[in-house]
């Protein structure tokens, strides 16, 4: 055994913004259980900085953990110029909703817009399966 492995991955916290995609929608509607369907949804896009923290590569699995839920899904790096360091942004699906509350405050409407996480490498673990 090698000294790194007994060193705690880096981890970050982050605010997770969901969001629509058409792309994700159309493979969504020729084949919800399909590769390409997973491919799109069960993904987290970062600002390239915490990219850098985590230590990740584009591919690389994450795994995200609130009170809520933990899931492993794919790591992106955002693509935006503008800095947004602790905000990440994954699309409306199975896997981000295994992170929403089930408190709605009366409304009767989860906050998919703010969900807090935290998220660390998941170097070798396979992307969570969804329980469709």
């Amino acid at each position: 055994m090698d000294f790194g492995s007994f060193l705690k991955s880096p981890e970050i916290k982050v605010k997770v913004v969901t969001y629509r995609d058409i792309f994700q929608d159309k493979a969504m509607i020729e084949n919800r259980f399909g590769e390409d369907y997973r491919d799109r949804s069960a993904v987290i896009k970062l600002d390239s900085a915490d990219f850098k923290q985590l230590n990740v590569k584009k591919g690389d699995t994450v795994i995200l953990k609130n009170s809520f839920g933990t899931i492993v899904v794919k790591a992106e790096e955002s693509g935006y110029e503008t800095p947004h360091r602790g905000i990440a942004y994954m699309p409306n699906s199975p896997w981000s909703n295994m992170l929403v509350s089930d408190e709605t405050g009366g409304t009767g409407v989860p906050k998919f817009k703010d969900i807090s996480a935290t998220v660390t490498s998941a170097k070798g673990q396979k992307v969570t399966e969804p329980g469709f």
